[in-house]
């Protein structure tokens, strides 16, 4: 069984699909999160509610939102982090394009980067290699191609990059970027076809938690409003060979991620009994 490795924490991939809690530090959330002790608090609690990782956020990837310097998300992120020492028992995730940040936020426990940029950056390349933390590399080009092939395409690259650099295909979870540098269309393109995004022997993430291809389809309710929709995408994905989905909203999403796991899995077994 493949497995996804991060810092001494591993997933058996085909094992079960796991959810990862998203924790905005962010004004997007209202700023209900700003304060340490309000955001180690939310970490908390969507571990009790059955979160596998947290993956913590200070930057904001809402169009128009003004980038905070490196210092800047080191002073929102550090006593976060600090907060949560010694007090989760998943893996906590940094999602940051910075290099600088990423090898901070790994001195303080942190097992897993996630960078938008998709590792672009050498020096956050090697900042993973340095540690044995997972990687989540995102897709985030334009493309006027064929999508499904340019992000598998993409994947393949990347992993043959990140090996040279000596971080191991069990390090790598790959996310095909719902929402970012992509038309509707793309999106929804992408939510249909997940299965054939899988890169053998890499971990599979769909985040697609009330991100616009889920507005658009139903109205444009707000952020907060979005749930069944999000449930609905991330379901579809997960049947069709997603290992991870990264949602707000983690009761809901842990339900449907075993429902939506139970049923690709009594589809294999069927093929399995067609097959013979």
């Amino acid at each position: 069984m493949d497995q996804f490795y991060a810092g001494k924490y591993h997933f058996s991939l085909g094992e079960k699909a796991y959810a990862i809690g998203i924790l905005n530090i962010t004004t997007d959330s209202g700023g209900r999160f700003l304060t340490p002790e309000k955001a180690a608090g939310r970490a908390l609690e969507m571990q009790e509610q059955g979160a596998d990782m947290i993956d913590v956020g200070v930057q904001s990837a809402r169009a128009g939102s003004t980038p905070l310097s490196p210092g800047e998300e080191l002073e929102r992120l550090l006593p976060v982090l600090m907060q949560l020492h010694g007090r989760l028992a998943i893996p906590l995730s940094v999602d940051t394009f910075y290099p600088q940040v990423a090898a901070e936020a790994l001195k303080y426990g942190v097992s897993v980067l996630n960078d938008l940029n998709g590792f672009e950056s050498a020096e956050m390349v090697a900042a993973a290699a340095r540690s044995d933390c997972g990687c989540i590399v995102m897709h985030h080009r334009e493309t006027k191609n064929d999508i499904i092939t340019d992000v598998n395409q993409y994947f393949i690259e990347k992993m043959d990059i990140l090996k040279c650099a000596g971080i191991q295909k069990e390090r790598i979870c790959f996310d095909p970027g719902i929402g970012f540098c992509k038309t509707q269309e793309q999106d929804l393109r992408l939510l249909g076809n997940v299965g054939r995004l899988r890169v053998p022997g890499c971990a599979l993430l769909v985040a697609a938690s009330r991100k616009r291809v889920i507005g658009a389809e139903c109205g444009n309710p707000p952020y907060e409003q979005r749930l069944a929709g999000t449930v609905a995408a991330h379901s579809i994905a997960v049947a069709d060979g997603a290992d991870m989905v990264r949602a707000h909203d983690i009761p809901e999403a842990v339900q449907a991620a075993k429902i939506a796991f139970a049923i690709r899995m009594a589809r294999t077994e069927q093929g399995r009994e067609t097959a013979f």
